[in-house]
């Protein structure tokens, strides 16, 4: 039975959610289509834009992304911080960028409403923009709806392109989210279509070494746009947001992990292990195992047994199941 999102997403729990997306039946996201001998790599940079238009203008953080040639993951950061410091106009001004306005809103922003009727409508509805601007499932109908209407376009076609809505799954701890953006960073290496880190194009994991947006394009159009969600040092005490461990340890972890998932590599894994593994309490084998198998073994929600039965009470959910290396999944 299909599940509400409500039942999928409460940000009482995290703010924190794995998302994936996948093309219905041949459609091609982008790459090289075996079966029509068309390439789609271009879609790529139509990801990239839109994902990168959209963080500036939802309160919403990416952590972690992989485009593939037939589905895309991210891991997104609701920032109930950054709509709370919005004010008014700019929940507006935000919104106008993707949808059309409202007529009594666009007179409240010129000073044009006396009574206090009116006023109190239009502030209504700026605040249910406001909500929406937080909100994940509306941040993934824009990119999704874009996406799709675009490569129908292309594909001279109607109909779906996509496998019906996206998937969610709740990262309740550090653990969980770890995890699953090493697991989404390493998707090209584990499919074989890149060697190592340092050469998978279209993932976070590239971006953040190379300190730059995949292609040249996406940094020409998007100069000043929202960067990735930070790593923050642990022993930070700052007030600033974001992933409490340091960056340098993250793609120590993750370029350790993508040498040694790949069979045709083992000769050239370091012997000494990450320091990170040790922070997380986790075994070397253990981490391995998570980061080839994390997106299959895991639906709903990541976390400790205590976590997910508070994120199954917040969000109408009766059962947990699934001990598991890392936690307990909620299905």
């Amino acid at each position: 039975m299909t599940q509400s999102r409500a039942s999928l997403i409460s940000l009482v729990d995290t703010p924190y959610y794995h998302c994936i997306s996948r093309c219905v039946r041949r459609a091609f996201l982008c790459g090289e289509d075996n079966y029509s001998g068309k390439n789609y790599s271009h879609r790529r940079q139509w990801m990239m834009n839109r994902i990168r238009q959209l963080s500036d203008i939802f309160a919403i953080d990416v952590c972690a992304y992989s485009i593939m040639s037939n589905h895309y993951h991210l891991v997104l950061h609701a920032n109930e911080a950054e709509i709370s410091a919005c004010s008014d106009e700019e929940v507006c001004r935000r919104w106008y960028q993707l949808y059309s306005g409202s007529e009594i809103v666009s007179r409240w922003r010129k000073g044009e409403l006396t009574c206090a009727g009116q006023i109190e409508v239009a502030l209504d509805i700026i605040s249910k923009w406001r909500h929406r601007l937080l909100d994940i499932s509306w941040f993934m109908r824009a990119l999704n709806e874009f996406i799709a209407r675009k490569a129908n376009a292309e594909d001279n076609c109607k109909g779906r392109f996509w496998e019906g809505r996206f998937k969610s799954q709740a990262l309740l701890d550090e653990k969980a989210l770890l995890t699953c953006m090493a697991y989404v960073d390493l998707n090209p290496v584990r499919a074989k279509m890149s060697e190592s880190v340092e050469t998978s194009e279209f993932t976070s994991i590239f971006e953040r070494i190379h300190s730059k947006c995949s292609h040249d394009e996406a940094l020409h159009h998007h100069d000043n746009s929202k960067p990735l969600f930070g790593f923050l040092a642990a022993e930070c005490h700052t007030p600033q947001e974001g992933i409490p461990y340091a960056l340098l340890d993250y793609l120590e972890l993750v370029d350790w992990t993508g040498r040694a998932i790949r069979e045709d590599k083992r000769g050239v894994i370091s012997s000494q292990l990450p320091s990170l593994l040790s922070t997380l309490g986790l075994e070397s084998d253990t981490w391995l195992s998570l980061a080839v198998s994390f997106g299959k073994d895991y639906h709903g929600a990541v976390g400790s047994l205590e976590e997910l039965t508070l994120f199954a009470e917040h969000t109408g959910r009766c059962w947990v199941s699934g001990q598991n290396k890392l936690s307990c999944m909620l299905h």
